[in-house]
């Protein structure tokens, strides 16, 4: 859903329009942060960086903020509603993109560093303003200036190199080299080049641009419409990624891809459900160890992704019985042992059996060949506390002993006092 640039502005017409901010919150505790996961579709209809605003949320939040260009991915710690930031942001576009004439979004930001001064100069009006350097936001832009648009200066600078080509051979090709008419002669070359700036360059290169710039554009408008779909939609596209990259046999590298697309699609929990169904089949352990990173991009400090994992294996077992189902302690410790599930995670499973993946008889069966490894853990555990025991007893029993005569502090085990039998027993008193 797309919102006016200007919410001042009420009029459903008005062609400057913008996608409204999408928020989501991820960790816990001291760890939690805000995901901004449609900054870069945001920032471009403003013509702004996408740190820009990020960074503001933080100065006007007094939170930190962190960028990853690479993957799209704008964050700011602790916990934001998307309404709270979508208002903050006003505050961005009304001191940072609005001119303050005409009130057009059509700005531009000149900044220089060596003066310390920053500029904007409106395209519709012609109004040009310097901005107030005492925002933080503005030490910010002054060490990170907008950078120029490389398609624009490459698009110069062949222009540039036609002109000179031709201008070369119009100047060698008029016979007489002192004659007046020859120098006056690439102005008028220079006068038909202008009308040619209406028409559309046709080389490969030009062509290839526009097909990326095109590309890129629909990629934009698909994010936010993605989002607005139903989650069973949202899970078949994932699925149909994960299996474009398994068939065009780039999977082996495309883990931070997969996560960023179900980030992306908001289906992130339900990732190893899918990558469980697509990349594992009967021969499971060994893909355990050839898509363990896959699968930890996940699970790792995701209790409901290890659930989800549970849970593919379940149909997995269903799809493969035979050689799955008498395997099955073997496999739930090879994936315990690849960190892919925590201990605790595997003791809930265990305590129920559902039948939300596979059928009631399937799932008691699955826990009663899983009965072996589930009980190893738990004596495991209670071994471990038992040891811990131990050794608080033993630290109470040790006692710390110094001599000025000694070099070294010894450490000597006291064995507790039994309580003394009164010699002199008061008849009286009893």
């Amino acid at each position: 859903m797309s919102v006016n640039v200007n919410r001042n502005v009420s009029d459903q017409f008005y062609r400057y329009k913008m996608p409204r901010l999408i928020a989501k919150v991820e960790g816990k505790g001291n760890g939690i942060k805000t995901v901004i996961v449609n900054m870069v579709d945001v920032a471009k209809a403003l013509n702004r960086p996408p740190t820009y605003p990020t960074k503001y949320f933080g100065c006007e939040l007094g939170a930190q903020t962190q960028f990853d260009a690479k993957n799209d991915r704008y964050i700011v710690n602790g916990s934001h509603e998307a309404n709270k930031l979508q208002d903050m942001l006003d505050g961005f576009i009304r001191k940072f993109v609005l001119c303050s004439e005409c009130d057009n979004p059509e700005t531009d930001l000149h900044v220089n560093p060596k003066k310390q001064t920053i500029g904007s100069a409106c395209k519709a009006c012609g109004n040009r303003r310097m901005l107030d350097t005492r925002n933080k936001l503005c030490t910010f832009i002054l060490k990170n200036p907008p950078e120029a648009d490389s398609s624009c200066v490459k698009e110069k600078k062949e222009k540039d190199k036609k002109n000179r080509k031709k201008d070369k051979e119009n100047g060698s090709g008029s016979g007489e080299a002192g004659n007046h008419n020859d120098i006056d002669a690439p102005d008028v070359v220079d006068g038909e080049e202008d009308d040619d700036d209406w028409a559309e360059e046709t080389t490969e290169e030009a062509q290839r641009r526009r097909m990326e710039e095109i590309s890129d554009h629909a990629k934009n408008l698909t994010l936010s419409e993605d989002l607005e779909k139903t989650l069973e939609e949202r899970v078949n596209l994932f699925y149909n990624f994960v299996k474009q990259k398994k068939e065009s046999g780039t999977i082996d590298s495309a883990d931070k891809e997969i996560l960023a697309e179900a980030e992306r699609l908001d289906v992130r929990a339900m990732g190893p459900l899918i990558l469980s169904e697509l990349l594992f089949d009967e021969n499971i352990r060994d893909q355990i160890k050839k898509y363990k990173r896959h699968f930890l991009r996940f699970c790792h400090n995701d209790k409901k992704a290890q659930k989800y994992l549970l849970g593919g294996f379940e149909c997995l077992v269903k799809l493969h019985p035979s050689q799955l189902l008498p395997r099955v302690a073997i496999i739930l410790k090879a994936l315990y042992d690849a960190d892919l599930l925590e201990e605790d995670v595997i003791l809930m499973w265990a305590e129920k059996v559902s039948k939300k993946y596979v059928s009631k008889e399937l799932a008691k069966e699955i826990h009663a060949k899983a009965a072996p490894f589930v009980k190893w853990l738990k004596e495991a555990e209670e071994e471990s506390e038992g040891s811990e025991a131990e050794e608080e007893e033993d630290d109470e029993n040790v006692e710390v002993v110094y001599s000025s005569s000694a070099r070294e502090l010894k450490v000597e085990t006291v064995q507790p006092e039994k309580a003394e039998e009164d010699d002199d027993l008061d008849i009286d008193a009893i």
